[in-house]
């Protein structure tokens, strides 16, 4: 008879305890194949448990092939060649993952507010998403994205940004990388890439990884500066016209006119437009995008979800000219759309039913107002400080007056749990004249961001010595 030690103080329930007792002794193969166990009423009764609890370890020691039952002969121990050992030490982690939460005063841009994403309403869509067995959805899509969600999107981007395309043209991906990926492979031509100077780090990488020659094109308080992207020799210009990242430069129609004439001034050249921040705008009415006034198919237009809704949502899109579209169905259609159905199901109705217009109103009054506390915050600075870029998106730029050791002003913000990045950070080539910093509101209370700034006055103080009173 098994003896087997049990601990009713234990939360452990006592049926766990007799399964890892029997399936621990038959890994060590002091229960040897075919060895009989005694019958669940006997076991029962030795170990003064009632039978149904030695019923549930059986059944689980069964469940997971470390005993097979004979029909009016009871549970035998099973050949060991034939169970799995999924208990095997795991390497230990060479690196802790850094904490997200170890700066109280998060001023990075990358983060949205969560406490204002609509729970209730994304709990219920994805209800309805998987009523009726809807087996469609646990299918392989088209590769370019489920076609009702395209022509949502389609609607939504006509109706706010005045992009003119078909839902055909309209490619999904679960982030902007994918989809630059996926660009790379349909730009046949050897292209060079022309860059703002500064710019989106992630599309830098992601063309600087896949080996495209890149050129670093300066800019001016209009964005992008056309003739030298034209003395450059580049095909390709990537620009961030609505909310330029990081310095939030918005392009007037002048600026893009001019750039709209130097992509139709050669057929290989093409406009990556990074719609980023479009969303939202604070000041003023919404410039229409460059793809909207593009009549000679030469604009990629793309945008993302992720900071409209939530980073999580990795639902983002590309709308492809006609001429680009070809290439990518003969090429690239064996692709799978790597957005899940489901996300895809659910974020369709999101938008048909309004709750997506209705959300982002809501965010728009949310982040309009956190940009105003901010701004009215950093009035402690006086006449220390220069704010650019408010007019639209989830952060400011800022210049301090004075300041001269930055490498030691950025280690002490960090030490007082302040997080925030300096602009030269984003430079593909050389450094800003004058340094200044990204600070991202989104994500933050007015109540933190309080303090934040009076903690971050107090280093801008300890270094400079200036008292504005």
């Amino acid at each position: 008879m098994l003896t087997i030690g049990i601990d009713t103080k234990k939360k452990e329930p006592i049926y766990e305890q007799i399964y890892k007792y029997i399936r621990d002794e038959i890994k060590q193969g002091t229960l040897s194949c075919g060895t009989k166990l005694p019958s669940s009423r006997k076991l029962a009764e030795h170990l003064d448990v009632s039978r149904n609890t030695v019923d549930l370890a059986y059944g689980q020691l069964l469940s997971e092939g470390y005993v097979e039952s004979q029909p009016k002969k009871g549970y035998y121990v099973s050949a060991m060649d034939d169970i799995f050992d999924f208990e095997v030490e795991l390497p230990q982690e060479e690196e802790a993952l850094e904490d997200v939460s170890c700066y109280p005063y998060d001023f990075t841009s990358s983060g949205v507010d969560m406490a204002h994403f609509p729970y209730n309403t994304w709990r219920k869509l994805m209800r309805e998403a998987l009523m009726d067995d809807n087996s469609e959805l646990f299918q392989t899509g088209k590769s370019s994205g489920d076609y009702k969600l395209r022509e949502a999107i389609r609607n939504y981007l006509h109706q706010s940004r005045g992009v003119v395309c078909t839902s055909s043209q309209i490619i999904l991906g679960s982030g902007m990388e994918y989809l630059l990926l996926l660009l790379s492979q349909i730009l046949e031509f050897p292209y060079t890439v022309g860059m703002e100077n500064p710019t989106y780090m992630q599309a830098y990488r992601v063309f600087s990884q896949l080996h495209f020659p890149i050129k670093a094109i300066s800019m001016d308080d209009h964005g992008m500066k056309v003739e030298e992207l034209r003395r450059s020799g580049a095909q390709i210009a990537y620009v961030t016209p609505s909310h330029q990242y990081p310095t939030g430069i918005v392009m007037p129609i002048s600026r893009r006119s001019s750039l709209l004439a130097w992509a139709r001034e050669k057929e290989e050249r093409y406009i990556i437009e990074d719609d980023y921040d479009s969303e939202f705008r604070y000041q003023g009415k919404p410039i229409p995008s460059l793809q909207g006034n593009d009549k000679n198919g030469k604009v990629i237009y793309m945008g993302t979800f992720s900071k409209a809704i939530a980073p999580a949502i990795r639902v983002s899109y590309m709308v492809l000219p006609q001429t680009l579209l070809k290439v990518y169905n003969e090429k690239l259609s064996f692709y799978s759309c790597t957005v899940s159905r489901i996300d895809q199901a659910i974020l369709s109705e999101f938008l048909k039913k309004g709750h997506f217009e209705r959300h982002l109103n809501r965010m728009r009054a949310l982040y309009k107002s956190k940009n105003q506390f901010l701004i009215q915050q950093l009035k402690i600075f006086g006449k220390n400080i220069k704010i650019m870029g408010s007019s639209a998106g989830l952060h400011i730029l800022v210049e301090f007056q004075g300041l001269k050791d930055h490498r030691k002003f950025q280690d002490l913000l960090l030490k007082n749990g302040i997080k925030m990045q300096a602009i030269s950070n984003y430079y593909i080539e050389g450094k800003p004249e004058k340094e200044c910093y990204i600070l991202g509101f989104a994500r933050l209370k007015e109540s933190q961001i309080a303090e934040g700034i009076l903690q971050l006055k107090e280093v801008y103080d300890e270094l400079t010595g200036n008292r504005e009173k």
